[in-house]
């Protein structure tokens, strides 16, 4: 007996918008790939590298941060600062030997349900095809 590869994925969801564009997708009852393990977080800014870093030594395939559309952060500048972090982080990564195409930064908004379904269903499958990530043997 076969089994196919189901990654497993963390989601650090911005609790004022992303959050709220997940629970939308679950009231509305749109279907997406259940690979997805959430983790709220105030603010997509507040995600810290090491927190990405440490979700794959414990074994996630992909890691997505979701947060509020550039302008719209209740924080003003949170998703501007998660995406400079975001793109310095891709130096750890290439440290830890893990594949830029598991990493996600992507913006949604609270009323975008069926976007949140669609960029979850997408990276699911982007990060099914890469097949199983190999744990970074660096510790923290």
């Amino acid at each position: 007996m076969t089994s196919e590869f189901e990654p497993r994925i963390v989601g650090f969801l911005c609790n004022w918008c992303s959050y709220a564009g997940a629970d939308l997708a679950g009231t509305s009852r749109t279907s997406y790939a259940p690979n997805i393990r959430i983790i709220r977080v105030p603010c997509s800014g507040r995600v810290d590298p090491l927190f990405i870093a440490k979700a794959f030594q414990e074994g996630a395939d992909g890691v997505m941060v979701l947060g509020c559309h550039p302008g719209d952060c209740h924080y003003v500048e949170g998703n501007y600062h998660a995406r400079r972090r975001f793109a310095v982080m891709h130096r750890l990564l290439d440290y830890l030997g893990v594949d830029k195409g598991r990493v996600m930064l992507e913006w949604v908004s609270a009323s975008e349900g069926a976007r949140f379904a669609r960029v979850v269903n997408e990276f699911t499958d982007q990060v099914r095809q890469l097949g199983p990530a190999k744990r970074p043997v660096h510790s923290f």
